[in-house]
This record gives structure tokens, sequence and C-alpha cells, in this order.
């Protein structure tokens, strides 16, 4: 049965570092929460073992983010479930690195796919479905100013999704609902730490004068803010890196 006062959070990604991190947060703060997933089920159901363990609400769903049908069926599963839709956090992203001149075209649209096309279908469904009151969280990078090399396919990705995320917040003016985009610097996440030297870590870890690299802890209280008490910060990309330039 709906219950229109119980506040309800689609987390894209929810299996993965930030995105599990977020989807616990969230749930600490009341929220139901669906927990998507792409793939392996296990990471997710996991997720929503330890929210339900917590006395919290939650279930996991598996969908392609740029395939539109799958999409729409996230959303309805979440009305479905909880009758409603209030927050959605789209972390969901893929991250191969490789220099320009080296990567091929098939990875190259692999990312384009999933991060930019994934975003317009999530954002698009989102500006339908979510609540007045409501927030639409996206992902996008501190790479997109950090010019850091073999970041080029995933930096122009999400250089889209900020250029989407700042359009949206104005063109849902009237609607009550903040648009924005978390932007983190290095994470200790294993999307992060794949494929990297124990050097090139130690070396992006120092890079900000916090002297660590993130933790998914430090990003979703960034999400929980943007989903709560954060309603006037609208159409903006939330640097989060520990004040990395």
């Amino acid at each position: 049965m709906s219950n229109v006062s119980q506040r309800v959070a689609i987390v894209t990604g929810g299996s993965g570092g930030i995105g599990s991190t977020a989807a616990r947060r969230l749930a600490a703060d009341g929220f139901a929460v669906v927990v998507h997933y792409a793939g392996k089920p296990a990471p997710a159901e996991e997720t929503v073992k330890k929210i339900r363990a917590t006395g919290g609400l939650a279930t996991a769903f598996q969908a392609d983010v740029a395939e539109e049908s799958e999409a729409r069926a996230l959303f309805q599963h979440a009305e479905d479930e909880y009758g409603h839709v209030d927050v959605v956090v789209h972390t969901a992203g893929i991250m191969p690195l490789a220099p320009i001149t080296a990567m091929d075209l098939e990875t190259f649209d692999r990312v384009v796919r999933t991060n930019l096309r994934g975003t317009f279908v999530v954002d698009r469904l989102a500006a339908q479905h979510v609540r007045a009151g409501g927030a639409i969280i996206n992902f996008s990078t501190s790479v997109t100013r950090l010019q850091i090399p073999a970041y080029g396919a995933y930096a122009a990705s999400k250089g889209g999704v900020e250029a989407l995320t700042l359009i949206l917040a104005r063109e849902l003016r009237g609607r009550d609902i903040t648009v924005n985009a978390v932007a983190p610097g290095p994470t200790a996440t294993p999307l992060f730490f794949e494929g990297k030297s124990q050097e090139a870590i130690d070396n992006l870890a120092m890079a900000n004068p916090m002297e660590r690299l993130g933790t998914a802890k430090d990003v979703s209280e960034v999400v929980a803010f943007l989903a709560g008490p954060g309603r006037w910060v609208n159409g903006q990309v939330v640097y989060t890196n520990g004040g990395m330039a």
C-alpha cells in the first residue's frame, strides 16, 4: 500500500561502491530505496539486506539504464512497491581508461552509451515521475576540469552529464524539483582501483590538500544533503574532492 508521507529513492548503480553507500545513507534518513543494478545481483541484494537489517525498506531491480524500456520498468517497480518516487540518484556508470589515440571506437561508444545516454534516459524518466519537493542527483567527475591523461572518453561523457544537469534544472522551473550533479574526485572504490598501479593511486591521493583518497561515505553525505535539506542548491555541479584543483 502506498504511504504518501514515505519518501522514496531510486539509486542507480546501487550495487557499486558509491551507489551502495548512498543507498544505505538515504535509508538511514528514512527513505525507502530501490537499489538498481546492471549485472550481478549479489552486491545489490547485499545492500538491500543491510538496509532491511536496520529496519529500512529496500528492494533490488535489474535494468540497463541506457535502454528506455528497462529504465521505465525500474521506475514502474518503484511506484508499484512504494507508490511514488521522490529522489533519483544516478550513480551508474563505467570508466574504461586509455589515451584517446589508443581507445577503440567500440569502447568509446560503450562509455557514451552507458554514461551519457544512460543519464539522458534516467533524467527524462525522473522528470516525469519525481514528485514536487524531490531531487534528481546525477554523477559527474572532477576529472572534467583536471585534464588527466587516459580519462578522455570518461571525462567527455561526464561533461555531457553536466550539461544535461544544468539545463534540466532550468527546464523544471516551477516544479519544486532540484537537479544537481555530484562530481567526486579520486574515491576509494573498486571502480577507481581497477587497472591502477600503487604509484598512481598514491599520487592521486596526495593531489588534494587533505592528502587522502575520498571515501564512498564522504560522497554519500553530499548526496544525502542534496536529497534532503539542500533545497536551495539547484542547477549546480558539486565538486566533492577534498579541495583538488
